[in-house]
């Protein structure tokens, strides 16, 4: 009897206990669709490998990595996060952002999306408004260019949004100031130009405003009014000239390299919760603050490179917590404050005749307890001995680091802690920002198969071109030879040899080999690095090799005017060429500081890769110059923007030759023929018969070629070649229109497949595919 009204009792609860049991809701079909859509726009990446259409995004769980996951509410997706290995190529020409985009509105109710590192290419379309609930955007580390849309205003939800790393351009728009939930806006490390808005100060919700490595300038706007904000980085722009107005409550300010001047204020010296201090390279004048160093929460503190005066005394206090001071390049005079030598456990005495390079390293700067430190802080300090008058201190030289040291430090600290305390604020967790990518442009083209610049010793290139021999000599100018090789791995290289002719050392070309480093560009023939050869009785340089990577699918004029009609290159590919050379030319302006202007661009110039690919294969390096000058001096070319008046438009002028080679598949050879030509265009645009303009175009494309198209390109064209430098576009008004001529081209072939597959009896196999014109253009 016992047994049985166990029994009994157990079928009685057993409805009960499944009542408990959570509803595994399928999730609605259209949306595992639109997941799916994703996965094949995305080219199907190795991270969404376990994906398919048995998949059970919402409760399998199987399929979930720490790269590719989704959260569902319901029958409904509302987080989709899917992080790429860090080193994604472009995705392919077919892929259409506008249409990746589209799929992605059918998921109504996604709350946050993360799309790091997955080669997505394009502008960002406005139709990102229709997911009206996203409160959290990454999209990190991809090839996104143009400007912000406005669609992005109407995410009412938003409160964080990440597009570091990626090539977006034009001015920040003012309708950020409308964002009512904005914490956290991160665009580091993109084009961006023009003054910050003053709408930003509106922007009562903001904790995390980082906007470094990009090209803004004028005024930072009075900040002081946001009482959230913790975390400024604008670093590496030019921005400047007064110290922009911050909120007492900041915690971090990272204001290098810029244009900042004057004393800073004295109201920095209230900052109470400030941990991070970095003013280095501007143009600080004045006394320096001793407060600073006696901040309360202050760790990290920077002025170097800068002009700051004032007498440094050893009974200067210092905060509990700093670890790492940098008083470099100033004009300080004293000796160091004892609490930075005891913490280190002694430090080197100064000397009149002396200056001191000074870091404060600690290599464990997780918190413990009651805010103290795990590890003892390491002062690591080296003595440079200089001839100095007087008894000035001309600061710090350099910084001596521990490297195992400072590896413990990174991984102890993520590096964009304070960020992740800024997005945490919302219902999400921090960890959802811990796998962000924050990498360099340089790092995107290492991705795209270009080595890192370094630097080379003689003897490896003495073994890539077999001693110099004859054989590899590619042809040699009024600076040098040209040399081409292959390294010890294989790689083809380009070696130019320049002759310096007058005694000089290394340290005397460090300004230009820093310029040239920074030469790397998806469409740039890139620089790999440099070697110098010395003079071994005074150590002098004798000889410097400049190292470029070697493009080898000939030149652009090759493919166009003067190619067997089997090898010219098709409408769709001359407008992706045209594209990759104006965002070369883009990045000489705007990429590197200072911009390289008059770069004497020609056809015979841009190189091609394998892929087709456009390259820059010689633009206006300042060295070039300067190694060609004579004991007396002499002249060179110049290479900033106040040296060469109009210097970019004298490129943009170039441009529009090389688009006339484009459109009429005719070598111009001279200035006569470019004004016979642009009569010619201007004829052509005037008349109202498509016909007439076809008659102009190239006839080995001229049937593939939609009227629209030839067009949009012959009216920039014309454009280009205005007389009066002022009336010449912008490159980026040029990239516009070429990317617009690629995107009716690319519609008006769509709507010739769909015609001819609804008129003919061909099969979807038999339609030949089209590949959109629109750039392979996915810039480092």
């Amino acid at each position: 009897m016992a047994r049985r009204s166990c029994r009994h009792s157990l079928l009685i609860l057993l409805p009960l206990l499944l009542a408990m049991v959570p509803e595994s809701t399928q999730l609605q079909s259209s949306q595992t669709w639109s997941l799916l859509k994703i996965q094949q726009l995305l080219n199907y990446p190795p991270v969404l490998s376990t994906w398919s259409n048995r998949t059970d995004f919402c409760y399998g769980g199987d399929y979930k990595t720490a790269s590719a996951f989704v959260e569902c509410y319901g029958d409904s997706v509302t987080q989709l996060h899917i992080i790429g290995p860090g080193s994604a190529p472009p995705l392919p020409k077919t892929f259409s952002i506008d249409a990746f985009f589209t799929t992605m509105s059918r998921l109504p109710d996604l709350r946050v999306l993360t799309l790091t590192g997955l080669g997505l290419w394009g502008p960002l379309p406005g139709k990102v408004s229709r997911l009206a609930s996203l409160e959290i955007v990454n999209v990190s580390g991809n090839y996104l260019y143009g400007q912000l849309p406005q669609g992005l205003s109407r995410l009412r939800n938003l409160q964080t949004f990440i597009a570091d790393d990626n090539l977006l351009s034009g001015e920040l728009p003012s309708w950020l100031g409308t964002l009512p939930s904005l914490a956290v806006l991160s665009l580091r490390n993109n084009s961006l130009q023009g003054p910050l808005p003053d709408s930003v100060r509106d922007m009562a919700s903001l904790r995390s405003l980082t906007l470094a490595s990009n090209n803004l300038s004028g005024q930072v706007p009075d900040l002081s009014a946001l009482k959230n904000l913790q975390v400024v980085d604008l670093a590496n722009n030019s921005l400047g000239p007064a110290f922009p107005r911050l909120g007492r409550k900041v915690a971090s300010v990272v204001l290098s390299g810029n244009r900042f001047g004057d004393g800073l204020p004295g109201e920095v010296a209230s900052f109470y919760l400030l941990e991070r201090l970095d003013v280095s390279r501007n143009r600080f004048v004045g006394p320096f603050p001793p407060a600073l160093l006696a901040l309360p929460s202050i760790e990290y503190l920077s002025v170097a490179g800068n002009r700051f005066t004032g007498l440094l005394a050893a009974n200067m206090s210092c905060g509990d917590n700093l670890q790492f001071v940098d008083v470099s390049s100033n004009l300080l005079t004293g000796s160091l404050p004892s609490c930075l030598t005891t913490r280190a456990g002694g430090a080197p005495s100064s000397k009149q005749n002396q200056a001191l390079a000074v870091g404060i390293v600690a290599p464990d700067q997780a918190r413990g307890g009651g805010g103290r430190r795990r590890g003892k802080a390491w002062l690591v300090a080296g003595v440079i001995f200089a001839a100095l008058a007087g008894a000035a201190l001309v600061g710090v030289a350099v910084f001596l680091a521990v490297r195992k040291a400072a590896e413990r430090r990174a991984k102890a600290r993520p590096p964009r802690r304070l960020v992740e305390h800024a997005a945490s604020s919302s219902a999400y967790p921090s960890q959802f920002f811990a796998d962000a990518r924050y990498i360099s442009q340089t790092v995107k083209l290492g991705a795209l198969g270009i080595p890192a610049y370094r630097s080379f010793s003689l003897v490896e290139l003495e073994a890539a071109t077999s001693d110099f021999e004859v054989a590899c000599l590619m042809g040699q100018d009024a600076h040098g030879q040209m040399y081409r090789g292959t390294l010890s791995n294989g790689t083809p290289v380009t070696i130019r040899s320049l002759r310096v002719r007058r005694s000089q050392t290394s340290q005397s070309f460090n300004r230009h080999i820093e310029m040239i480093s920074k030469l790397r560009h998806r469409h740039l023939v890139s620089a790999l690095g440099h070697c110098f050869e010395y003079n071994l009785d005074d150590a002098t340089v004798t000889q410097l090799y400049l190292v470029f990577e070697y493009v080898q699918n000939g030149n652009l004029r090759s493919r166009i005017s003067q190619g067997t009609e089997g090898r010219k290159l098709p409408w769709v590919q001359r407008i992706s060429a045209a594209i990759g050379v104006a965002k070369g030319i883009q990045f000489l302006h705007g990429g590197i500081m200072p911009g390289l202007f008059a770069n004497n661009i020609k056809i015979t110039n841009i190189l091609l890769d394998q892929n087709l690919v456009a390259k820059i294969g010689s633009y206006n390096i300042p060295i070039l110059s300067e190694t060609a000058k004579t004991e007396g001096g002499g002249g060179g070319s110049k290479h900033s923007s106040d040296r060469v008046p109009n210097g970019d438009k004298i490129d943009i002028y170039d441009f529009g030759v090389i688009l006339l080679e484009v459109v009429t598949g005719r070598p111009i050879t001279s200035i006569h023929e470019v004004e016979i030509m642009k009569e010619q265009l201007q004829s052509a645009l005037t008349s109202e018969s498509p016909g007439r303009r076809r008659l102009l175009v190239d006839q080995s494309v001229g049937r593939a070629c939609s009227d629209e198209s030839a067009r949009t390109v012959m009216e920039i064209c014309l454009r280009c070649l205005a007389k009066e430098a002022a009336q010449r576009p912008s490159v980026e008004d040029v990239l516009w229109n070429l990317q617009f001529a690629a995107q009716v081209q690319d519609d008006w072939r769509g709507d010739s497949r769909s015609s001819a597959s609804e008129e003919s009896p061909l099969s979807p196999s038999q339609i030949p595919r089209v590949s959109r014109a629109t750039p392979d253009d996915a810039d480092a």
